[in-house]
């Protein structure tokens, strides 16, 4: 992947000289019930992947989610992130053409986008949602606008998912900056009332399901429009973003860590689903082709 063809965005914010020491006494809180660390760690088995919004799968697993609710410490403040750093260099690059893509489509709808922030932390980070620990992975906080990366997850999906390259860490911001669009279009905020009224969150026709799969897919849209713009891909590149897709669906991380799949309790869908809508985003380049909400079969 060519990424530094891409500009470079000025909504990163490099925290993590605030946050490293963030994560003792205490664990994440959702509607004023803690969840420690340990618990985290637990929900990590099946949650830990790449684009994942943590806050929506804990809450819904609790019953509480509340994002609006005000932190219980103080959110980090940071300072603007620089170039010197090349993998600080390289998320800049590949936020700064997802807020020219979106800047773009939202403009066809005689819309205006709103431009997310992008915190890097180092193991644990105060938001909007509360407080994460870095082994929830990166996340979107719906309550600040603002998505979360630890750089370290980066060393992770190589290691630990066999998910290596450019493009497949691409993949990761851009399907954080999916569940950004979703928020903006309000189709977070119908979701959460959905799941309030009791509608079914996990499972493989689950809520939870739908909304991962279409930040899949709007990050497939958001690769067409980018390499129509910019010719940056390399051979491979897709099939990168594809196996990092494979490697984090719902049924292979429950195999690798059950044993066994329950599909009960899918939150993200299936690896043959996580591609399938990746790759549907990427060869139409169309949001409108998105809509796992209607779709029967995913």
């Amino acid at each position: 992947m060519l990424w530094r063809k891409g500009r470079r965005s000025d909504n990163v914010v490099d925290a993590r000289d605030d946050s490293g020491g963030g994560i003792g006494g205490g664990g994440m809180r959702i509607g004023g019930r803690g969840l420690s660390l340990g618990g985290v760690a637990i929900v990590v088995v099946v949650g830990l992947l790449m684009g994942q919004d943590p806050m929506q799968i804990l809450g819904s697993l609790l019953g509480q989610m509340d994002t609006g609710q005000a932190p219980a410490r103080p959110q980090v403040q940071g300072r603007p992130a620089t170039g010197a750093d090349p993998q600080v260099d390289f998320v800049r690059a590949v936020l700064g053409d997802t807020e020219d893509t979106w800047g773009q489509i939202f403009a066809h709808g005689n819309a205006q986008y709103e431009q997310p922030k992008l915190i890097l932390f180092n193991g644990g980070v105060n938001s909007a949602c509360g407080f994460a620990s870095s082994a929830v992975g990166p996340f979107y906080c719906p309550g600040d606008h603002r998505v979360y990366l630890d750089l370290g997850f980066f060393r992770e999906m190589e290691q630990r998912f066999a998910a290596a390259g450019d493009f497949a860490r691409a993949y990761v911001i851009a399907h954080e900056v999916g569940h950004h669009v979703q928020n903006l279009l309000g189709i977070s905020a119908k979701v959460e009332a959905a799941r309030r009224r009791g509608a079914p969150m996990e499972g493989a026709n689950g809520l939870s399901v739908r909304l991962e799969l279409q930040a899949d897919c709007f990050a497939g849209v958001w690769a067409n429009k980018a390499q129509q713009r910019l010719q940056w891909l390399e051979p491979g590149d897709i099939e990168s973003a594809l196996n990092a897709a494979n490697a984090i669906g719902d049924d292979r991380l429950q195999k690798q860590s059950r044993g066994t799949v329950v599909p009960d309790s899918f939150t993200h869908g299936t690896s043959a689903q996580r591609m399938r809508w990746f790759k549907l985003g990427f060869d139409s380049g169309s949001p409108g082709k998105c809509d796992t909400f209607k779709a029967q079969a995913l």
